[in-house]
C-alpha cells in the first residue's frame, strides 16, 4: 500500500500527475536506467571497448518488464549498493558473457545522474507548456478587464481605484520573468554524467572525452564542462525556481481565495456541477482549488529547502547529499505537476463579478478618491497641508458614515480651492485610476513579443515536440 498520499490510488491525482509518474515511478525511472546502460554500451561498443557481438544480448535484457523486482529488493537489502542488484539480475538474464560487459567502468552516478537529466528535462518542457497556456489565459483576462475599475488595497484595507485587468497583468509579469528564468537556466539543463569513481573518467583513459561524447549525443545530452558528481547546483537552481513558480502561483490562490469571500465577492473560482463544499453546511462554495495551490506550493518549498542540503558534498562523492536528490527530486516534480494542473483549471474558468467590483468602490463612499482631491488642493495650498485636510475630512466623514464628496463640499477650506465642479470631475473612478490600462497593454506586447521568440529559442534548445 502507498504511504505517501501522491501515490494514493483515491488522492494521488491532486498531488502528482501521470506525466510526471512517466518520469518517476519506479517503473519508468528503472526503464530509464536501462536506456542510459544500453546507450553506454552502445558507444562503448563503437571505440572497441566492449565487445559489439554483446549490444544484442545486452539491448534484449534491458528491459523493465524482464526483471525480477523482488529480486531487485532482495539484492538492495543484502548489498546496500544501488544498482549492484541490478548489475546482477541483468547480468542473469544476459545469454552468454554478454553480462560482463553491462555497466563497463561506470558508476552509480552515471547512470542515475545522466537518467535525472534527461527527465528533468522533460519536467522543463511540461512546466514551459504549462506556463504558457496558463500565460495565454490570463491575458485574455487582463484585455479583457483593461478598463474594469476595482478596488485596490493595500495591508488588506481599500486604498485607490485600479482595474482588474492591471491587477492580472501583475500576475502575468511575474510568470513572464518565470518564462526568462526558464529559458535561462535551459542552458544548464541537458548536462549527462559519464564520470567514474572520482569524476576522473580513469576507467576510460585517453578515450574517455571521445567516449563521453558519444555516449551523450545518443541520449541528446551535451557532456559537461566537468564531473559533477560533487557538484549539484543546477539540479537545485532548476527546482528551486519550481519553488518560485509554485509560490506566483500560491499568492494568485490566494488573492481568489479572499477576492471570493461573500462580502468582497469580486473573484471566483469557476463552479464545477456536482462539487461538494461541505458536509455539513450546504450552501457553501468553498475555493478548494485555490486553497490546494497553497498546500502543494508549501510543500514544493519545504522539500526544495531540503534539496539545499545536497550543495554541501564532502571531498568527490557523498551519499549523505546526494541520496537528498532521491528522495526530494520526483515529489517536488510531481507536487509541481499537480499544482500546474490545478492553476490552468482556476485561470481558465475564473468567473468575474464587474458590478460586485463597481459596488465595493462606490461602499468606500469616496474614500478611495482621496489622493487625487489632496494632489488637485496641494497645488494650491502645498502637499503637507492638504494631507492634513483632506485627513482630517475623511476620518469624520468615515466615521459619521458620510460620503467623502459631501463633506468636502461642506468644508469652506476645500471649496475655496476646489469649486463643485472640479471635485465633481475628481470623484471619477476613471480619471483615478492612473497608468492601469497602459500598464496593462505594455504587458501584453511583452507577452507577444517574448511567445513570438519561442520558436527560434525552441530550436537552439531541447524540446521534446511531444511536450508541446
Amino acid at each position: 500500500m502507498p504511504t505517501h498520499i501522491m501515490d494514493s490510488p483515491i488522492y494521488g491525482n491532486a498531488w502528482n500527475t501521470d506525466e510526471m509518474r512517466t518520469l518517476f515511478d519506479d517503473g519508468p525511472r528503472l526503464q530509464g536506467w536501462l536506456n542510459v546502460i544500453v546507450a553506454l554500451a552502445e558507444s562503448q561498443a563503437e571505440l572497441g571497448i566492449i565487445p559489439s557481438q554483446a549490444i544484442p544480448e545486452i539491448k534484449r535484457v534491458c528491459r523493465v518488464e524482464l526483471l525480477d523486482m523482488a529480486a531487485l529488493q532482495r539484492g538492495y537489502a543484502e548489498t546496500g549498493h544501488s544498482t549492484l542488484g541490478l548489475i546482477r539480475e541483468l547480468k542473469k538474464l544476459c545469454q552468454g558473457d554478454a553480462g560482463e560487459w553491462i555497466y563497463y567502468g561506470a558508476t552509480v552516478q552515471d547512470i542515475t545522474d545522466t537518467y535525472t537529466a534527461i527527465a528533468l528535462r522533460q519536467v522543463w518542457a511540461i512546466v514551459l507548456r504549462d506556463l504558457r497556456q496558463i500565460e495565454s489565459d490570463l491575458l485574455a483576462l487582463a484585455i479583457t478587464h483593461r478598463d474594469t475599475p476595482m478596488t485596490g488595497r493595500t495591508h488588506g484595507q481599500p486604498g485607490l481605484p485600479i482595474t482588474f485587468g492591471y491587477k492580472v497583468a501583475v500576475w502575468l509579469s511575474e510568470i513572464g520573468r518565470h518564462l526568462e528564468r526558464l529559458k535561462e537556466v535551459a542552458k544548464r539543463l541537458g548536462e549527462g554524467q559519464l564520470a567514474g569513481g572520482v569524476g576522473s573518467v580513469s576507467s576510460f583513459g585517453e578515450r574517455g572525452f571521445e567516449l563521453q561524447a558519444k555516449f551523450l549525443a545518443r541520449l541528446d545530452l551535451h557532456p559537461p564542462l566537468i564531473s559533477w558528481t560533487s557538484a549539484r547546483d543546477t539540479q537545485y537552481e532548476f527546482l528551486n525556481l519550481l519553488a518560485m513558480i509554485a509560490a506566483t502561483f500560491d499568492k494568485i490562490g490566494h488573492e481568489i481565495y479572499n477576492l471570493g469571500r461573500p462580502e468582497i465577492g469580486e473573484v471566483r473560482e469557476g463552479f464545477v456541477s456536482g462539487t461538494v463544499g461541505s458536509i455539513t453546511m450546504p450552501h457553501k462554495r468553498n475555493p478548494e482549488i485555490a486553497e490546494h495551490l497553497g498546500t502543494l506550493a508549501r510543500l514544493i518549498r519545504h522539500n526544495v529547502n531540503a534539496l539545499a542540503e545536497s550543495l554541501a558534498h564532502e571531498h568527490e562523492r557523498d551519499g549523505r547529499s546526494w541520496k537528498v536528490e532521491w528522495g526530494v527530486i520526483g515529489p517536488v516534480c510531481g507536487m509541481m505537476g499537480a499544482l500546474l494542473r490545478l492553476s490552468k483549471t482556476m485561470c481558465a474558468h475564473l468567473e468575474v463579478d464587474s458590478a460586485r467590483m463597481l459596488a465595493n468602490l462606490d461602499a468606500t463612499q469616496g474614500g478611495v478618491l482621496s489622493e487625487g482631491v489632496m494632489l488637485a488642493l496641494a497645488e494650491r495650498v502645498g502637499k503637507q497641508t492638504a494631507h492634513d485636510l483632506v485627513y482630517h475630512i475623511a476620518l469624520a466623514a468615515a466615521q459619521s458614515r458620510r460620503s467623502l464628496k459631501e463633506a468636502l463640499l461642506e468644508n469652506p477650506a476645500i471649496t475655496q480651492h476646489l469649486p463643485a465642479a472640479e471635485l465633481d470631475t475628481l470623484f471619477d473612478y476613471q480619471r483615478q485610476i492612473g497608468l492601469c490600462s497602459q500598464f496593462v497593454d505594455r504587458v501584453a506586447a511583452f507577452i507577444h513579443s517574448s511567445q513570438a521568440a519561442d520558436a527560434a529559442f525552441l530550436g537552439s534548445q531541447f524540446f521534446d515536440p511531444e511536450m508541446s
